[in-house]
């Protein structure tokens, strides 16, 4: 004859069972990201303005942009206010690292040498790399190819995909870095380089406010899928960040924002020169 526990201590076993494994569970939220934004009221991005048009500055000095856009958004869905943290490029990753914000939102390309460092959410934009070249170049350098040519200098921002684009498929050429895409792009405007490698979005602004300078080649010549990124070890928070970016893509949200920053250039009107 079979012999049943009662009813109540079949539950106390159960519970006794669960408990380590909601207790780790619940220890895990309680370090993540999203608990500690939730916790202290302000979610801190960190980005370097002057990467246009996904954060710059405007004539009064604030800064603005298609990234800037999408962490108001985000800041308000979790009920949270928002702070920027501008940081240079080349020390991005490792001011995320040691807890300067919370989150980077910078345009950055996701890499596998950058995946060792941290973790990425899923691509929320694609571009590819262009080439903006000294005028007088025009009808000369009709391709990107042909800058691959000890003849050529070619600028590139510091530590960018740009900056590896230029060195795999132009390596005859000389490379000029540069720590701004400011200092970069004045480099090719007065003559001292022949051409500027870097993002697509930026290229396309950045010719229109300059054509009797520059000429650009407008057919990218790179695939590169751009992510914001997370400390590793945080599944809650890029989980979130994951179905935030789903659902302002399900309900227009992000096309509105798309064609704002991408198909119109009204805000460079607002934008410090």
């Amino acid at each position: 004859m079979r012999k049943f526990l009662p009813w109540g201590l079949m539950s106390l076993l159960a519970a006794l069972v669960c408990w380590p494994a909601w207790a780790a569970d619940q220890a895990l939220w309680e370090k993540s990201t999203l608990h500690q934004i939730l916790k202290r009221g302000e979610l801190r991005v960190g980005l370097e303005a002057g990467y246009m048009p996904f954060e710059m500055r405007d004539k009064k000095g604030e800064i603005i942009g298609f990234d800037v856009d999408l962490a108001r958004l985000m800041a308000k869905t979790m009920g949270v206010k928002l702070t920027l943290v501008n940081t240079q490029w080349d020390g991005i990753i490792p001011a995320l690292l040691t807890d300067k914000f919370d989150l980077l939102m910078g345009g950055m390309t996701i890499t596998a040498e950058r995946n060792l460092k941290v973790n990425f959410t899923d691509p929320y934009i694609t571009i590819g790399q262009s080439v903006l070249l000294n005028r007088r170049l025009a009808g000369t350098v009709t391709v990107y190819g042909q800058l691959d040519d000890p003849r050529y200098t070619i600028a590139t921002k510091l530590g960018t995909t740009g900056d590896i684009a230029a060195r795999r498929f132009m390596p005859k050429a000389r490379i000029k870095n540069f720590e701004t895409e400011a200092e970069a792009t004045m480099e090719v405007r007065s003559g001292r380089a022949d051409a500027f490698v870097y993002d697509l979005p930026y290229n396309i602004v950045y010719a229109a406010q300059f054509p009797d300078a520059l000429v650009h080649l407008k057919e990218p010549f790179t695939r590169e899928a751009l992510g914001w990124a997370v400390r590793k070890g945080d599944p809650d928070f890029l989980n979130w960040l994951n179905n935030f970016l789903r659902q302002i893509r399900d309900d227009g949200v992000y096309d509105a924002l798309y064609r704002k920053w991408f198909e119109s250039t009204a805000w460079l009107a607002n934008v410090s020169g």
